[in-house]
């Protein structure tokens, strides 16, 4: 989250920063996630969405805060690194369980959050509500990561044109 207004959440903190600052969150910036943005930047993205959106609901929010930020924590290129008993999608998620179990203790539900938020590329959905949160955020935050990959790519495309009207909505509004 890149105006990183989370930092000022005490809320939010209290039940992440200490993961935040350990090393093995932070080595999650050495790796690119979708394009433009780092494993990092993705992780706490999802963690603190899906934080205020379960804590607008009146859900577990604090249990949502821990696993958005512990579902991709693994450390490979997964564009590249293949897997003989499953696709990234089944096996990343197992991964980060395992990940996460070294540095701290997750609950039933903060382990089915990180196991299932892949849900939809794998067939079985979350147990508790509260995983479909994170299941949803991370699908969009996935979306909004790559399409402005996309978007610069257009941008790139129409600059220094002249007379290009592609993106001059006051001309077509005329």
């Amino acid at each position: 989250m890149k105006d990183n207004i989370w930092r000022n959440d005490e809320e939010y903190m209290s039940y992440v920063g200490s993961l935040l600052e350990t090393k093995e969150i932070q080595k999650l910036a050495n790796y690119t996630q979708h394009h433009f943005s780092t494993r990092l930047e993705h992780v706490i993205t999802v963690s603190y969405v899906s934080y205020r959106i379960a804590k607008t609901l009146g859900w577990n929010a604090k249990a949502v805060a821990r696993a958005g930020l512990l579902h991709d924590l693994f450390y490979y290129d997964w564009r590249t690194t293949k897997f003989d008993r499953g696709t990234h999608a089944w096996i990343h998620p197992r991964i980060a369980v395992r990940n996460a179990e070294k540095l701290t203790k997750l609950s039933d539900l903060e382990k089915d959050i990180i196991i299932k938020h892949m849900w939809g590329a794998t067939l079985c959905p979350p147990k508790y509500k509260e995983g479909y949160i994170v299941t949803i955020v991370d699908k969009y935050s996935a979306t909004a990561e790559y399409s402005e990959h996309l978007v610069q790519k257009v941008e790139k495309l129409f600059r220094g044109r002249k007379n290009s009207t592609a993106f001059d909505f006051e001309k077509v509004s005329k």
